[in-house]
């Protein structure tokens, strides 16, 4: 066969296209939600951590997870909660935020590396014919949830939540990620500021700039390729 595995290869390219799409327009969509309603974000984000904690000591006294890593995910989610001090403003040199993403890092290393070791098995539990015949091996399944719930949904969240301070007005703690006063002049020459940016629509989050210029790159690459017709061009 040759035209059935070209096709398939085709469907594969396709099917990538398709969901690189659905996820940026997830994220797009996102992050105008966390803009619109950042009081909720919060909440939302403080409810996940708490959640997730009680996740992880359950996980640790239930399924006897290793004590060690699980303070760890605990002592993380404590230092992410950190970050929504003043949220929706974000300031990247803040020594929380910057632990925060070690320890993304670092938990995604260790438990990866956990999960990445077999358990030790009793001898009385042997299979004759395959030693990995054990019940409490757990699956790909199991793992790739636990990572994206545990590990990784609340600096993803805090990631997309990062586009929400570009567009919120100055208040008494805006200071904290400018720098500036809270002089009268200044706080209504800032107001004046946010909103020109609102109406021209000069101001991008992170997450939407991201985008928008992915998609912009491609655009301008297909018209100097002559893929398709357009004013722009990249030379």
């Amino acid at each position: 066969m040759w035209i059935l595995p070209l096709l398939g290869y085709a469907g594969v390219l396709l099917g990538f296209g398709f969901l690189t799409l659905a996820i940026a327009s997830g994220l797009y969509y996102l992050s105008e939600l966390v803009e619109e309603h950042t009081v909720f974000a919060r909440k939302l984000l403080m409810r996940l951590i708490y959640g997730i904690v009680a996740i992880q000591v359950a996980l640790a006294i239930v399924d006897r997870f290793p004590i060690t890593l699980s303070l760890l995910g605990v002592g993380s989610h404590a230092v992410y909660a950190g970050n929504l001090r003043h949220f929706p403003i974000v300031k990247l040199t803040d020594p929380v935020f910057i632990l925060s993403c070690v320890l993304v890092i670092v938990n995604h290393f260790l438990w990866f590396r956990h999960f990445s070791t077999p358990p030790a098995v009793p001898a009385s539990r042997y299979s004759s014919t395959n030693r990995y015949d054990y019940s409490d091996i757990p699956s790909f399944t199991e793992i790739a949830s636990y990572f994206g719930i545990c590990v990784w949904l609340v600096p993803f969240a805090m990631f997309v939540s990062l586009s929400a301070a570009e567009n919120v007005l100055p208040t008494m703690g805006s200071e904290y990620a400018t720098g500036g006063s809270t002089r009268r002049g200044d706080f209504t020459a800032n107001i004046s500021g946010v909103a020109e940016r609102r109406r021209k629509g000069g101001t991008k989050g992170l997450v939407k700039a991201a985008i928008d210029g992915t998609f912009e790159w491609i655009s301008e690459t297909g018209q100097a390729m002559g893929l398709w017709n357009g004013d722009k061009r990249r030379f």
